[in-house]
């Protein structure tokens, strides 16, 4: 295991995001890193989760509680929720940026929050680092300068298939860097059991049996990547017994999301050529594709005796670095699918509404398929109205980076950085 602070991407937004605005809440799943992360740019720190006598202040005198050199570092602050109007009325009152960087592995219910932090709250979402991050990617390719048209150059990058499994199962937490991959093994398991036996609880604000949260996120798990209906995990989670509703397993869902562990892949909506209409359901990933190992309790030779399963997972790595690098310049990740069956496993757009399409394929020859269709894609979408694609994109696993003749690029995983 390593002590050492490995720089994020998040560091530099969390710069900039002080530089413009009274306080910026960072949000992320447990164990990602929030809380190294602020405290590189805070100056002091209140714990609420941890610090006794916090929270007899928070009780007594909650504005002491923001009383330190800035900017001031209120961690894991959904633990007294109304900490955040004290912060509001203080940013107002000093008038000053970067006074405030507030830490969360949770979402309160909104009703908590009374007062708007319009204006005054800059929000940066956190996931657990990206293989550039690991210093498992060379960097070589930026995702920024793909989407500016520059054709991407590399060496070869190789993962064989059993040193891409162990990367899968120790995924992004940056409390197993220099871990085994048998550490993250049990990482993972253990995060998943705590997930069902205590956290969802704590936030959902009533028991909830473990056993279905537990079938909930395997069922999450067996389908990552793809379009699976509620009613299909809900059947998985009804276990033996009856399916559960949907609007249940909408709730369970939607707690799994305030912890930050689910996140939603939205489908993209843009204008297309044709009378084919486009779907609107999103795929469901764990924040970091680790947790689905986990959940399944699967081991890397489980992964290499099912190389289909394997894939998707690759593709889940790959939309969470694809994440982690297009928030840099607040880029925002989607699919695509229409009713023609066409589907692109991710579409990057910037606020600029500029745009560029990738798709995922773990083994470097099956390119020629995956280029087929994303031309075939770019056909279909009206480039007046949506604008061109400044790039068409297959990530692979395994080879180098270079612009086919076709005008497609190729780039490993292993290259790919911000």
């Amino acid at each position: 295991m390593m002590d050492t602070y490995r720089g994020r991407f998040a560091d530099q937004i969390l710069h900039n995001r002080l530089r413009n605005t009274g306080a910026v809440l960072i949000q992320g799943a447990k164990g990602c890193g929030k809380t190294e992360t602020a405290m590189q740019a805070a100056k002091s720190t209140a714990r609420l989760d941890v610090d006794d006598e916090i929270r007899i202040r928070m009780e007594l005198d909650p504005k002491s509680v923001l009383t330190g050199p800035v900017p001031r570092l209120i961690d894991e602050w959904q633990e007294y929720p109304h900490i955040w109007k004290y912060v509001r009325r203080e940013v107002d009152d000093r008038k000053k940026k970067g006074q405030f960087i507030l830490t969360g592995s949770a979402n309160p219910e909104e009703r908590v929050k009374l007062h708007s932090g319009a204006g005054r709250f800059s929000v940066i979402k956190m996931r657990p680092m990206s293989l550039y991050e690991k210093g498992w990617s060379t960097g070589e390719v930026s995702l920024s300068a793909l989407v500016k048209g520059k054709a991407p150059n590399s060496a070869q990058a190789e993962f064989d298939l059993a040193t891409l499994a162990e990367k899968l199962t120790l995924g992004g937490w940056p409390g197993l860097l220099g871990a085994t991959h048998r550490q993250g093994l049990r990482f993972a398991k253990d995060y998943i059991a705590l997930l069902a036996e205590v956290d969802i609880n704590r936030v959902a604000g009533k028991k909830r049996d473990p056993q279905k949260v537990m079938r909930l996120m395997q069922s999450l798990a067996r389908n990552i990547s793809t379009e699976a209906s509620l009613t299909a995990i809900a059947k998985d989670t009804g276990g033996s017994g009856l399916p559960l509703n949907d609007e249940t397993i909408t709730e369970y869902l939607e707690t799994l999301e305030r912890l930050m562990t689910l996140e939603q892949l939205p489908a993209w909506t843009t204008h297309i050529r044709s009378a084919d209409t486009l779907r609107k359901t999103p795929k469901r990933h764990f924040v970091d594709p680790s947790l689905a190992i986990g959940a399944l309790g699967l081991s890397v030779d489980k992964l290499l005796a099912d190389l289909n399963y394997f894939g998707l997972l690759f593709e889940s790595l790959v939309i969470r670095d694809l994440r982690i690098y297009a928030d840099v310049h607040d880029g925002k990740i989607y699919h695509y699918r229409d009713s023609r069956n066409m589907e692109i496993d991710a579409i990057v757009e910037y606020p600029d509404t500029s745009w560029a399409a990738f798709e995922v394929k773990m083994g470097f020859n099956a390119q020629d398929e995956a280029a087929a269709n994303l031309l075939k894609f770019a056909k279909k979408i009206d480039w007046e109205k949506a604008g061109k694609p400044k790039a068409l994109t297959v990530i692979t696993a395994n080879g180098f980076a270079c612009r086919r003749k076709d005008g497609v690029n190729v780039v490993p995983l292993g290259v790919l950085g911000g």
